[in-house]
């Protein structure tokens, strides 16, 4: 196969961040995307439907010319979310989603939830209304292993929250785990998974094997070898509760490379390139529009795009930029450690 006709994809997990990086990096997205489901981790974080409104009018401020792309607001999820404010947002048709994250678990996550109880009035409105909860899936309590967060997260908080609130519709965001795969194959209702590029291509060791790489450390983090091609099984598997949300998640290098660096891999550049080689290794060709332009937007009551990509395998290796300059500072763009022949053509 040299050519491959997908419809336009989605990215149901991404991180434009603000300011002069979100104006460096917004049309790495754009380019290939039609929509995106918006990270509200800023600082101070996207709390309102005010807040949103206000995000997303810089984010289409910021978008190169000529590009078209709808950006899909969510709301960060607080002890304090007004279950009013949330579901006049969902009326509005601004807020797609709201994200929970457990307090600490990742970058600019210190004013999520710690008490599950007390944002169980928004959760229960959420519920009646129809409204997608998306999930950090990982649990931050230090006794627990770094590798083991994501499974301890399903067993104490998630699988208990699905039971008191079967109606919830979830989505387990950046899958990195057999266990969460299989959590989500067993689920009869409400409940699917994004899984990221990178997640499909690196494991632990290409973090630490022969010396730290910086640029390769996200949150979750990568695990051991099995998980990863478990989920590569899924991913091209062309099962509707898996698709594509990228986590790209843009640093400057000196917030990388550092005593305390930052997790977040920058794939927005690469990642249709990458998916069309991990793809064809697994001889999944045919269900890579599945995964990136057709599951997503089912599983958040949208239509499909109705426009097209076309990827195209060259005799030539894809020269990527190695960084994306930002009026804040370079950001190292992923380096997914092969040649890739496979390149957006239109």
């Amino acid at each position: 196969m040299k050519t491959l006709q997908i419809r336009r994809p989605d990215d149901w997990h991404l991180h434009l961040r603000d300011g002069a990086v979100l104006e460096g990096v917004i049309g790495d997205t754009s380019r290939h995307f039609a929509r995106a489901i918006i990270m509200p981790n800023l600082v101070p974080p996207v709390v309102t439907t005010a807040d949103a409104a206000a995000y997303r009018s810089r984010i289409m401020a910021a978008l190169p010319e000529g590009h078209r792309f709808e950006p899909l607001m969510t709301l960060y999820l607080t002890e304090h979310t007004n279950p009013d404010d949330v579901e006049e947002g969902k009326k509005s048709g601004l807020i797609t989603a709201v994200k929970l994250y457990p307090a600490g678990a990742t970058t600019n996550s210190h004013g999520g939830v710690r008490d599950l109880e007390k944002a169980m009035p928004v959760l229960e409105r959420m519920a009646k209304i129809g409204l997608p909860l998306c999930v950090h899936g990982e649990v931050t309590t230090p006794e627990v292993d770094i590798f083991d967060r994501e499974a301890v997260f399903i067993e104490t908080v998630l699988d208990p929250l699905r039971k008191r609130l079967p109606e919830l519709k979830v989505t387990m965001e950046h899958v990195t785990t057999s266990d969460g795969i299989d959590y989500i194959k067993s689920s009869k209702a409400n409940l699917a998974g994004s899984i990221t590029t990178h997640h499909l291509i690196i494991n632990r060791n290409d973090i630490l094997v022969g010396g730290i790489r910086p640029h390769y450390y996200c949150l979750p983090v990568a695990k051991r070898e099995s998980h990863r091609l478990a989920l590569r099984a899924a991913a091209t598997s062309g099962d509707h509760r898996f698709f594509l949300g990228t986590d790209s998640a843009p640093h400057v290098d000196p917030l990388k490379e550092c005593a305390c660096g930052c997790a977040g891999i920058y794939t927005s550049v690469n990642t249709m390139s990458c998916l069309a080689h991990v793809f064809e290794q697994d001889n999944a060709m045919d269900k890579l529009e599945a995964f990136a332009s057709l599951n997503g937007p089912a599983w958040y009551g949208l239509q499909p795009n109705e426009d097209k990509i076309t990827l195209e395998k060259q005799d030539v290796q894809v020269e990527f930029p190695a960084k994306r300059d930002t009026g804040d500072g370079a950001i190292t763009v992923f380096d997914p450690g092969f040649q890739i022949f496979w390149n957006v053509v239109d």
